[in-house]
């Protein structure tokens, strides 16, 4: 999510109008709204002491705004509080594990991420109970969808393609 949509995001949560917030952050009245709707938009990009007065109007960190670097652990768990908001998973603990839960059933999941880390989660069963190797797994990670084969990926012709097929195939259809 880039930081335009996550400041939309915190906005409306929160409640708050574009031009508020542009006022907020100081600018003026009348270009408020505006410039707040360049940032969310993407055709703007906050530079960084405003990505602070942002967050501190929002109420968030400046981490929570910015597109995280998944490679610092502040970086990757901001990435996951996106993923709960984006997806509706949850965290459980439970003894010594912690566990981010991807509820299926719940009607904020989006279906097709669903289907991906289920296909993931058969994947990294197969690896652990020794039914495939770590080269395998690695593969099957690492050139995701290609290899997947526990979904039906297919690539739709196209529309001239598919009317020459039709046109090839009228006389035999009726």
């Amino acid at each position: 999510m880039a930081i335009g949509e996550r400041i939309r995001f915190f906005r409306n949560l929160r409640g708050m109008t574009q031009k508020w917030l542009g006022q907020a952050v100081g600018f003026p009245q009348k270009t408020a709204d505006i410039r707040m709707a360049q940032y969310e938009s993407g055709s703007r990009t906050p530079k960084e002491d405003l990505v602070k007065s942002l967050a501190g109007v929002l109420e968030v960190s400046p981490l929570a705004l910015r597109i995280p670097d998944i490679d610092s652990e502040l970086g990757f768990i901001h990435t996951l509080f996106a993923v709960e908001d984006l997806h509706g998973v949850r965290v459980e603990k439970n003894e010594n594990e912690v566990h981010i839960i991807f509820d299926g059933n719940k009607p904020n999941v989006d279906r097709s991420v669903f289907q991906m880390l289920a296909a993931w989660a058969e994947q990294a069963e197969k690896y652990r109970s020794g039914e495939i190797s770590k080269e395998q797994y690695d593969e099957w990670r690492y050139t995701y969808p290609e290899k997947d084969t526990t979904q039906h990926w297919a690539k739709v012709p196209s529309q001239e393609l598919s009317d020459a097929l039709v046109e090839a195939f009228k006389d035999k259809l009726k």
